[in-house]
């Protein structure tokens, strides 16, 4: 493995399909240790991706930089999301319990961009039962795999942006360019809600964290 990178402050990480946030700090933390020879090396992240999910992860290495770590979680992020029309699922995304829609049609190209555009702008999202968010104590994520769902208050985020990119039925291809704390999985479903038919976020990539690019990140499989 090139070790340049295990001398940098902050690393740019490409996240990969299956992985965890914390199984990629966990990786670079076990790294670092052998590289500087410090068993007690502090190593944090900035804005979490779901294991489906895949691209930019920001790593903080030392105490006084994973200090700074909120100064990166509040920057706009940008995503490339694929939709899949004509079913939901109960996690919003691939990995939970499909169910297609047998009435579903496909939809028209600007029945679809006019949805897109209503998204655009500050509102109010419900956050997913199958997430991170803590409520007394607890986890949504592991309430929902109990079969709970329980209140949740909205976040107020923005939507800067929802670019098309492509479209070939069951799968609407998207760019989203929005505020800290904006569910990707919460828009898909809330897109396919609004076109009558259902959607489920198939494919998610962070692709930008303020002026940082998943292209000049490192590949952890390297």
């Amino acid at each position: 493995m090139d070790t340049e990178f295990l001398n940098k402050d902050f690393i740019l990480v490409d996240k990969p399909v299956d992985w965890t946030s914390f199984d990629a700090v966990n990786f670079l933390r076990g790294k670092l240790r052998i590289s500087t020879g410090n068993k007690k090396i502090k190593v944090g992240h900035a804005g979490t991706l779901d294991p489906f999910a895949t691209g930019l992860l920001i790593v903080a290495v030392g105490r006084e930089n994973t200090k700074k770590i909120d100064e990166f979680k509040n920057l706009p992020k940008k995503y490339i999301a694929t939709l899949t029309l004509g079913a939901t699922s109960d996690s919003f995304d691939s990995t939970g319990e499909i169910i297609k829609n047998p009435e579903a049609k496909k939809i028209d190209l600007k029945k679809i961009e006019e949805v897109l555009k209503s998204f655009v702008g500050t509102q109010d999202q419900l956050p997913p039962m199958f997430s991170a968010k803590q409520i007394n104590g607890q986890r949504l994520y592991t309430l929902a795999r109990q079969g709970k769902t329980v209140e949740r208050e909205p976040n107020q985020i923005t939507i800067s942006e929802i670019k098309f990119l492509d479209y070939s039925y069951p799968e609407l291809t998207i760019e989203i360019t929005c505020s800290t704390g904006t569910y990707i999985r919460t828009l898909a479903n809330d897109i396919g809600a609004k076109l009558n038919i259902g959607a489920y976020c198939s494919a998610l990539r962070r692709t930008q964290i303020g002026d940082y690019k998943v292209d000049d990140a490192i590949k952890i499989q390297k």
